[in-house]
């Protein structure tokens, strides 16, 4: 088969505060990131992703490399939108093909013809243009996510649909001793650790345990919840959630999404929210994600106020964010990538990318430095690459 790209439009350059330091692609919507739904979807793995300048030197175990501006994308490539996050269903995209729509909008188009990579640009370049005319498309399946709170919004239906494919693949053991109520499927892969009397509460949606994941007693797990490869929960009560691989969680948490390698090691509520990758929340961290007026939620981003249309949401948290203990988070903060929050009282609406305390700025080979500390606890490192990436990120974000 062709090769295959993923593009982030404009649009998805505008997913504040993830789109700084990575492409849209490596976000996760439900339990999977959108890269390997396209991959399922495809057949086959993703050669690259064209995306912002500052972003080619992304590097990230898994993900491909970014597009070369100098670079060609050559006749018979398939180039599909970062920001459609396909079903889950394993296929191959057939040769004949050219065009792919979902509710009458181009998902991925099969190119003709030669273009140089320069030509999308700041992403203004839309698929419909290099759509072929008269080519006959095929509906694929899936959901359109025209902003990042959009991720959030569509999390439980997602999830009801993205557990039970995933399980039915999975080497699955019922796990000994534990409370099941409800009756949707309960997934537990082999190498799952769940010790006796952890509560599974099946009566609004299922539940998958990735490998290596250990869930000691007196945690209860609501479904549709996904907690992925090599995670430690601990205690109180995770409803509704994807949780990312080697993560960390304490305490109450619902209908939020953790991309990966984070830590939420300490009691406090988090609701609706999306956590970034590299994140560590300090104890007692809580986030509000209902308006005491129960009002649309607005969140603050570069291009001005936004109302979101939702109800409930909480905070989204940036790349390699921290904060202090007892970090109190209004409804619709965005933490920018990098920020470190440890001001005392109710944090800002807004906290701009690697922002230090109340208005200061943390400083670049500094942040580095505890970035790669970070990482290596967890046995990762911090390569020259992305050490380059988060630079040219910090230099954007000036």
């Amino acid at each position: 088969m062709s090769e295959f790209f993923l593009y982030d439009d404009a649009a998805a350059r505008a997913f504040e505060p993830f789109a700084l330091t990575r492409p849209v692609s490596e976000l996760r919507a439900g339990a999977e990131l959108i890269r390997r739904r396209w991959e399922r979807a495809f057949g086959v793995a993703s050669s690259g992703f064209i995306g912002a300048p500052h972003l080619a030197s992304f590097d990230e175990p898994g993900a491909p490399p970014a597009v070369c501006s100098d670079s060609d994308v050559v006749p018979g490539t398939i180039v599909a939108n970062s920001r459609f996050a396909p079903a889950l269903e394993r296929g191959v995209a057939d040769p004949k093909t050219k065009v792919w729509k979902n509710g009458g909008k181009v998902v991925a188009v099969r190119v003709n013809s030669s273009h140089h990579a320069s030509r999308f640009g700041e992403g203004q370049l839309s698929l419909e243009e290099l759509a072929q005319e008269r080519a006959k498309a095929v509906e694929i399946s899936g959901r359109w996510l025209e902003n990042a709170w959009d991720l959030i919004g569509t999390l439980v239906p997602q999830l009801q649909e993205d557990i039970p494919t995933l399980g039915m693949e999975l080497e699955t053991i019922p796990p000994q001793d534990a409370l099941v109520i409800g009756n949707h499927p309960l997934f537990c892969e082999a190498g799952a650790k769940i010790e006796p009397h952890v509560v599974f509460d099946l009566s609004a949606g299922p539940v998958l345990v990735r490998s290596g994941t250990e869930i000691p007693a007196f945690t209860r797990i609501t479904g549709p919840c996904y907690i992925g490869e090599n995670c430690v929960l601990v205690g109180d009560r995770i409803a509704s959630s994807s949780i990312g691989d080697v993560s960390k969680i304490r305490g109450e948490m619902s209908n939020t999404i953790v991309l990966g390698q984070s830590n939420k090691g300490h009691t406090g509520f988090v609701g609706h929210s999306y956590l970034g990758r590299w994140v560590n929340l300090g104890a007692g961290t809580t986030t509000s994600n209902l308006k005491n007026t129960y009002g649309k939620v607005q969140i603050k981003t570069s291009g001005g106020t936004r109302d979101t249309g939702e109800q409930f949401l909480g905070t989204f948290f940036g790349d390699y964010s921290k904060t202090g203990i007892g970090t109190m988070l209004t409804t619709g903060t965005i933490i920018g990538a990098g920020a470190n929050v440890f001001e005392s009282g109710l944090a800002a609406k807004s906290v701009p990318p690697f922002a230090w305390g109340d208005g200061g700025r943390f400083e670049i080979e500094k942040f580095l430095d505890v970035a790669a500390r970070m990482m290596a606890r967890r046995h990762a490192e911090l390569g020259e690459r992305a050490r380059e990436m988060l630079r040219a990120a910090y230099g954007k974000s000036n």
